[in-house]
């Protein structure tokens, strides 16, 4: 009960600290390309991580570690971070956050396939009414508003769903925080070679609202952040404390009202409230 209860905790920090990811991105991306500052936040945060590893002097991963460090790195070292960036070029970090309500069962059908969990049935019930409110949300807004900004969200919730399973699964052996920091070591010569190659030609014209938003990312999105979070869906149960991520949205939306000034509609309280209460019956049944 206690490495239960110490799971969802570590989980709950760890989508606190992800729920400002999207707002962070939407201020860099106004001055920074999106391919840098992918780049740029792996490369920072893999820097940071090898720092860690060599400090505690961690033993490197077996061999047959390596596919699902890759797995993890494809997934969100650099395929969510890239996707979402492009994506808020087209849409807003309110309404991309919406998107962020699917990942608790793309995080939970990947455990299934990759981490050996088993849900109860009613678990699926809740999982895919929340999934269906965000679902029904964006399709509210109209699909002709931006189609490629919300193909590109879909496509960095897979890929980010596949990568939190993967690493959960990996924490068991490695240890939460090892997993990230090797994923990040792994893609670190391919992140840095990028982030020189699509270097901005100057800085003077990069605000200072972008570099905060760049150092946000780095450090808590893309370490911090994942720390707490491959812990709790270690110790906690990949189905049961993803569905923590039903919660992400609330957060974000408050963060984005507050920090952006951008427009929260009424329709998207009341969905996320929803959301939010779909995470209890979820946990309920999850086990």
């Amino acid at each position: 009960m206690e490495k239960s209860f110490d799971g969802w905790l570590s989980g709950f920090i760890g989508v606190l600290i992800f729920s400002g990811s999207l707002p962070a991105t939407r201020v860099a991306v106004m001055d920074f390309d999106p391919t840098f500052l992918t780049a740029a936040r792996a490369a920072i945060a893999g820097l940071l991580g090898i720092a860690m590893l060599l400090l505690f002097r961690e033993k490197r991963p077996e061999r047959s570690d390596l596919i699902s460090l890759a797995v993890v790195a494809l997934g969100v070292v650099v395929g969510f971070p890239l996707l979402t960036a492009l994506a808020l070029r087209h849409v807003t970090s309110a309404h991309s956050i919406i998107f962020v309500g699917l990942l608790p069962l793309a995080t939970a059908i990947f455990g299934v396939l990759r981490g050996g969990d088993r849900p109860r049935p009613a678990f699926w019930l809740f999982s895919c009414l929340g999934s269906a409110l965000v679902a029904g949300f964006a399709l509210a807004q109209g699909v002709t508003a931006s189609p490629l900004g919300d193909g590109l969200m879909l496509g960095a919730i897979i890929v980010c769903g596949l990568g939190y399973a993967e690493g959960a699964k990996l924490s068991r052996k490695l240890g939460g925080w090892q997993v990230i920091c090797w994923a990040l070591a792994l893609s670190l010569p391919v992140m840095l070679a990028l982030s020189l190659a699509t270097l901005p030609p100057s800085f003077a014209a990069i605000g200072s609202s972008a570099w905060v938003g760049l150092g946000y990312v780095s450090l808590f999105s893309m370490l911090i952040g994942f720390v707490f979070w491959y812990r709790g869906l270690a110790q906690g149960g990949i189905a049961a404390v993803g569905q923590l991520q039903l919660l992400q949205p609330f957060f974000g939306l408050a963060l984005a009202a507050s920090l952006l000034h951008e427009q929260v509609s009424p329709l998207m309280v009341v969905v996320t409230l929803g959301v939010v209460a779909c995470v209890f019956g979820a946990k309920k049944f999850a086990r």
